[in-house]
């Protein structure tokens, strides 16, 4: 799954619950449905949407499918943001450097 699959599935706000619901352990349509106020099969359809972009998975038991966080399946998206995240880093890792080079090194103590 690519990180535009897992934005689009959390891009609603009932699968985005359902999936922070979902965080606290395997639930099933049921369950979802009750403590979301939402029907069955409105709940169904927005965990196949989940389930599409690698987030959720289902384990059968018994007569009940029990769905739970796939932790794994969030971790196209958390790769791109991470993208962002180096290059905040590496500007901020070239701004220190730069002031350092032009005397204004705060770190060494100086103010103590």
């Amino acid at each position: 799954m690519t990180y535009q699959d897992i934005l689009h599935a959390l891009a609603d706000d009932t699968r985005r619950k359902i999936f922070e619901d979902l965080r606290a352990g395997p639930k099933n349509v049921k369950a979802l449905s009750q403590a979301k106020g939402v029907t069955r099969p409105a709940v169904s359809q927005h965990l196949k949407v989940l389930e599409r972009a690698g987030l959720v998975e289902a384990d059968q038991r018994g007569t009940s499918r029990f769905y739970a966080v796939r932790r794994e399946g969030i971790s196209p998206l958390r790769d791109y943001l991470d993208q962002f995240w180096e290059d905040a880093l590496n500007a901020f890792a070239t701004e220190v450097t730069e002031q350092q080079e032009m005397g204004h090194d705060h770190t060494s103590g100086e103010n103590d």
